[in-house]
């Protein structure tokens, strides 16, 4: 179906562009707003040292964030309720959590599948919402037969995860969006709303060829958690402010449309990133950022 078709048929699914009760989106009751753990890791190797989780969770709670989006554990399960634990002892709270995920192999996706499950299982006790999912990239196209088997896949982890009280959404990178997004648009194409959600990274969608409106108007009914972050002349910048992406046109949609309000700030170096602060700093400035353009 062709963009301005997806859009109508959007239109009327949920009038006015709002989420509705049939696609399953919940809405979270307040707006949230966290960081990525990637950044932080960049950062620390950068500097030559190792990651301290502890300081990352201090410097967040006292630049006014809400949450850290961490990696799933999908090893030690018991470890995600730790982290949230430790979220909670600094006055932030669980939210989301990331995973990658074999899902266009029939051999390995029910595997996959069963391990998410199983810690998304911790994860939904110890207060986890939202669960950000970027199926493996193979360093080729997928073909056909795969992205079928990866799209059943999806239905079937998003259902599973629906079912604990978890929502499922799908992140891309730029993998998804070669052969003008062919990925991108067959994972969402070929699944339910209600089961397969949309964690909408902006820049990586932006940075892939598509304008951030025009997938908000074919998806924005899918989203349920963001990744921001901002570039300048296609560069990373260091931290979230203006530049290529038009961030007050895409708060003033998701205001408009009333779309769920988790936004994580996923700052990322690049070559050609000028630091000219650290890492706590760069954090503090994009929350600020967010406050003043999403009012948030």
């Amino acid at each position: 179906m062709c963009l301005a078709g997806l859009a109508a048929a959007g239109a009327a699914l949920f009038p006015g562009g709002q989420e509705g009760n049939a696609a399953g989106v919940d809405k979270p009751k307040e707006t949230l707003v966290g960081s990525n753990i990637y950044g932080w890791t960049q950062y620390a190797a950068r500097d030559k040292k190792p990651l301290d989780i502890g300081e990352v969770i201090a410097a967040l709670a006292d630049a006014g964030y809400d949450y850290l989006e961490n990696f799933m554990n999908l090893d030690q399960p018991e470890e995600n309720a730790r982290f949230a634990d430790r979220l909670r002892a600094k006055g932030l709270r669980p939210v989301s959590l990331y995973t990658g995920a074999r899902l266009h192999e029939p051999g390995k996706s029910d595997d996959a599948i069963r391990r998410i499950l199983a810690a998304a299982a911790v994860c939904q006790k110890a207060g986890f919402e939202v669960l950000s999912c970027n199926p493996d990239p193979i360093g080729r196209a997928k073909t056909d037969e795969e992205l079928k088997h990866q799209a059943a896949a999806l239905e079937k982890l998003g259902g599973g995860l629906k079912d604990l009280g978890i929502r499922l959404g799908i992140h891309h990178h730029l993998p998804e969006m070669a052969d003008q997004a062919r990925e991108f648009h067959y994972n969402f194409r070929n699944t339910r709303a209600e089961r397969v959600g949309f964690c909408y990274d902006v820049h990586w969608v932006w940075k892939g060829g598509i304008q951030p409106l025009d997938a908000l108007r074919e998806y924005g009914q899918r989203v349920v958690s963001w990744h921001l972050r901002q570039s300048r002349d296609g560069v990373w910048w260091e931290d979230l402010d203006t530049g290529d992406v038009d961030y007050a046109a895409v708060a003033a949609y998701a205001r408009e449309h009333r779309l769920p309000r988790r936004f994580t700030v996923e700052l990322a170096l690049e070559p050609g990133t000028q630091i000219t602060r650290s890492a706590v700093e760069n954090h503090r400035r994009s929350r600020e950022f967010v406050r003043r353009v999403f009012e948030a």
